[in-house]
């Protein structure tokens, strides 16, 4: 039998419950965790079994996480992402090599350590092909690439002025500014789909894509590219992507592009399984790797169709060649994936492990600060991943995208809590669950991360700063 410790670390839920979150460590020789590799700048992790298993885990989330500013509430991974320390010295390590003999790393290490870090993504999310794979800054970079082929669709004649590409009210905004300069530029026609908030499930979710992609078909030429998010950012939600896609592929839609920023750490994601054309994550949000590195997935029978917009001397040698080379630039944070993967191996069912305890938690805290505030949440638990939307007392007064900002600001500066807040326009009442006990939809709502060095005091310290605004905003008569 091995000799294996775990480590319980509990996040509350209701006063006195708790789930857990774990950390493994194997070794039969000295009950230490060896990862196993001879990645550049990773030590050995040495998670030896104590007499407190709580007081390990707080320990190692303080080694790895001790850089994050004290005092400060930050449920806000979603935004940022986080990395900690032991993949932070990997990429400094790499940065040194390439720094001492920069020949040698351009020749040598460079490439080998971006095929490697490739390598494992596509194993991650299940490519058919290890070039599908590309590895790109961010999501932003990715959607540059997809739609840049769609402008050059319209310029070279093969569509026709009046083709649309379709996305969602909620798609991002630098994806909505990217079709602009891209795609609108061209030619191009823009179906947006809008989709509800608060949800209540999937199907109210197909339901309303379904009606509004046959009604903008009706109103325009073919639509070339529909971009779809996987997780919305704002408000956060789950979509049914297969189930989206699904619908294209009945509608006639050329091409599928899903942007999945949130989605690598956060779901279990199969290219295999999700069948959309391009798909595109970050890997420094919910995989602890360092700003910034994602990555590009390109159905194989289309790498020809891609370029990566910053031309270098690897211009057409494949889009993977491409993106490994834009010139002289510091490529550490995206050489440092494979120490990102040795990190979630310690923690009790790896990424998935990890992605499990990080969703439940979330939804557990997102149901006690609703109860706290007579609110509820803007999706329910299955439309939840790490993060989920909290409905915000409507005595806060949040009318505008300026008073939310505001109260984002109030909330970091004078009560050290780092949370984005979500502006919801029109605020009729509208049915929530649809059904006999509709929900009122609020002015208002806080997205809520959580991530591995989260505890239950963060939760506790946005609750009790809220209620004192609302006290502030209607003090007792």
């Amino acid at each position: 039998m091995s000799n294996r410790a775990v480590w319980d670390k509990e996040m509350e839920t209701k006063e006195g419950e708790a789930g857990c979150l774990c950390i493994r460590g194997v070794d039969d020789s000295d009950g230490y965790c060896h990862p196993g590799h001879n990645i550049p700048g990773v030590p050995r992790v040495l998670k030896k079994a104590k007499i407190r298993e709580e007081d390990e885990y707080e320990g190692l989330i303080r080694r790895e996480f001790g850089h994050h500013e004290k005092g400060v509430a930050r449920i806000n991974n979603g935004t940022f992402g986080c990395c900690p320390s032991s993949v932070l010295s990997a990429q400094a390590k790499w940065a040194r090599l390439f720094l001492q003999q920069p020949d040698s790393f351009f020749y040598g290490s460079l490439q080998k350590g971006l095929s490697q870090s490739r390598q494992m993504i596509s194993t991650l999310v299940n490519a058919a092909h290890g070039e599908e794979i590309s590895l790109v800054d961010n999501v932003t970079t990715a959607v540059a690439i997809v739609l840049q082929q769609v402008a050059w669709g319209f310029t070279e004649g093969k569509f026709e002025k009046g083709d649309a590409v379709l996305m969602l009210h909620f798609a991002y905004g630098a994806v909505k500014k990217a079709i602009q300069a891209y795609a609108v530029r061209a030619g191009a026609r823009v179906i947006e789909v809008h989709l509800p908030f608060p949800v209540s499930s999937k199907e109210e979710i197909i339901v309303k894509f379904r009606k509004a992609l046959q009604q903008g078909k009706a109103q325009s030429g073919r639509i070339r590219l529909a971009v779809l998010d996987h997780v919305t950012s704002m408000p956060s939600i789950v979509l049914p992507i297969k189930e989206l896609i699904r619908i294209c592929r009945e509608e006639g839609v050329d091409q599928v592009f899903v942007d999945g920023a949130h989605s690598i750490g956060n779901l279990d994601i199969d290219m295999q399984d999700i069948k959309a054309d391009f798909y595109t994550s970050n890997l420094h949000k919910w995989f602890f790797c360092p700003a910034s590195v994602a990555f590009l997935y390109c159905r194989h029978s289309l790498l020809p169709n891609l370029h990566h917009p910053v031309v270098s001397s690897e211009y057409g040698n494949g889009l993977a060649m491409e993106s490994a080379w834009i010139g002289n630039r510091d490529y550490s944070s995206q050489l440092s994936v494979p120490a990102a993967v040795e990190f979630v191996k310690q923690f009790e069912g790896g990424v998935d492990g990890i992605r499990k305890r990080n969703h439940d938690s979330v939804v557990r805290m997102g149901e006690m600060l609703a109860k706290a505030w007579d609110t509820h949440l803007g999706a329910p638990p299955e439309l939840c991943a790490a993060m989920a939307m909290v409905g915000l007392p409507d005595s806060l007064k949040i009318s505008s995208e300026k008073d939310a900002i505001d109260l984002r600001t109030r909330l970091r500066k004078e009560f050290g809590v780092e949370v984005p807040i979500y502006h919801r326009p029109q605020i009729a009442k509208t049915d929530f669950d649809v059904t006999d006990r509709p929900k009122a939809a609020f002015s208002a709502y806080a997205r809520i991360s959580h991530q591995i060095y989260n505890t239950v005091d963060d939760y506790r310290k946005f609750r009790d700063a809220i209620n004192e605004l609302v006290l502030e905003a209607s003090p007792p008569q």
